[in-house]
């Protein structure tokens, strides 16, 4: 078999990508090497949303093209492939900026890879596609295949929100949710290929309204879980990414009647101000994001809440930088990710006076990640000498070591054959960090 080597860079939603670009290319004879000198098809699978993740693009594309060229001085042939939201960002500057790209494809434009790859082994020129028809991807697709115990499930994509920082909208397009019935065989498919816990995925998953069973009506995203659930080996479902005032009565009541349902949700804030909300074109209140916090908590005590923090956005006083501290310290955040603003170009904020000097971004940065790692750590501490069911989903770094996540998507640690793996186990917890726990077993679940 050929080889492939994807690297993939961002968020779940390339990961998942990724996947399906594998299984799309598995059909053409590919296999996936994790050694990039060895195959025959290199790519990047990339993330436009900070600067320092496209610039990462391409000086990972010059060692490619200097792998290439080694490859071609011992006579084997070799294409380089670039997919994700920088080309759907930079369209043809990507040939200017890299000349030795063979293919380019947008976020929703991977299933025309082999297509684009028999071109270029019939001697035609390179291209790049970067359409936006999200419902002729996922016909086009393959079987999915689940290739973990944890697999991800895009239900939806793009988003209509046009936050004034995010180029979201303009690299994945607007919202487009897939029927119940593909979703349901898809997770049915990873369930058989061996997955136990499925990750839904969307830009914005709240707002997935996909036809249902019998394509009479559409469903939420609730009555889509409740579906999903009735899958006997299917062990736990979680979703992602939420926007806040989208989240409706119905899945509130879902994380307290679910069971499958993990008590877990990434619901992020952005800031605690509400001018520099407004500023970003959030569409809620620093007492709106409270009030959904409280609902979920009143459902689910001891559901764990995680958010996503954007400091230094053009404007932001100190004043306002003060109320984020605020608001970490009320929700008490289980985990979060924090970033210093990039202005991404051809988005609004990127044409914002008051841009706030990088050394202020970044120790604005530096306060918030101590707050959100104490936090984070504080969080954890509760659970030693506690029992948790762990699933088990790939090797440790030490001898004998497996890895797995709690129902509150923290990193554990133990020791166990690796027979364990795909199995969730109770672990009491014996010692706990910022970043992971560490068990014992206990016994194995049904």
């Amino acid at each position: 078999m050929k080889k492939v080597y994807i690297n993939t860079m961002g968020c779940q939603m390339n990961v998942y990508d990724s996947r399906r670009i594998l299984d799309a290319l598995f059909v053409l004879g590919y296999e996936e090497t994790l050694f990039p000198e060895e195959a025959d098809l290199l790519m990047i699978n990339t993330c436009y949303i900070r600067e320092k993740a496209s610039d990462k693009v391409f000086s990972m594309l010059g060692k490619f093209c200097q792998i290439k060229q080694e490859r071609k001085n011992k006579g084997l042939s070799t294409y380089i492939g670039l997919a994700g939201c920088v080309v759907q960002a930079l369209g043809d500057e990507v040939f200017k900026k890299a000349p030795f790209v063979d293919l380019a494809v947008g976020p929703q434009s991977y299933h025309r890879i082999p297509e684009l790859l028999a071109k270029l082994e019939r001697g035609q020129a390179r291209s790049i596609e970067t359409n936006f028809t999200s419902d002729e991807k996922f016909g086009a697709l393959p079987v999915a295949q689940a290739r973990a115990y944890s697999a991800f499930l895009a239900i939806q994509e793009g988003c209509d929100n046009f936050c004034t920082y995010c180029v979201v909208p303009y690299t994945r397009g607007c919202e487009y949710s897939r029927s119940a019935s593909e979703i349901i065989d898809e997770a049915k498919q990873m369930v058989d290929s061996g997955a136990v816990e499925i990750m839904l995925l969307g830009q914005n998953v709240d707002c997935w309204h996909g036809l249902g069973l019998n394509n009479d009506k559409e469903w939420g995203l609730a009555r889509l879980i409740e579906e999903l659930a009735k899958i006997d080996a299917l062990k736990r479902i979680r979703y992602t990414t939420s926007y806040p005032v989208d989240i409706t009565d119905d899945m509130i009541a879902a994380h307290r009647d679910v069971d499958k349902l993990m008590p877990y949700i990434h619901l992020p804030i952005q800031a605690g101000s509400d001018g520099v909300l407004k500023a970003m074109n959030r569409r809620y209140s620093v007492e709106q994001y409270l009030s959904v916090v409280d609902k979920l908590r009143q459902a689910r005590p001891d559901i764990a809440i995680s958010s996503d923090f954007i400091v230094g956005f053009p404007g932001e006083t100190d004043e306002d930088f003060e109320k984020t501290l605020d608001v970490v310290r009320t929700v008490d955040y289980a985990q979060s990710y924090s970033f210093k603003y990039s202005p991404r170009p051809g988005t609004p904020a990127s044409l914002m006076k008051n841009q706030i000097p990088e050394n202020v971004k970044s120790e604005r940065l530096t306060t918030l990640q101590a707050l959100l790692l104490e936090r984070q750590k504080a969080f954890n501490l509760k659970f030693i000498h506690q029992t948790l069911p762990v699933l088990l989903t790939e090797k440790g770094k030490q001898d004998g070591q497996l890895n797995g996540y709690s129902p509150y998507l923290q990193n554990v640690h133990v020791t166990l054959p690796e027979e364990y793996l795909g199995k969730i186990v109770d672990l009491e917890i014996t010692n706990a960090t910022a970043s992971s726990l560490t068990g014992q077993t206990i016994q194995e679940r049904k």
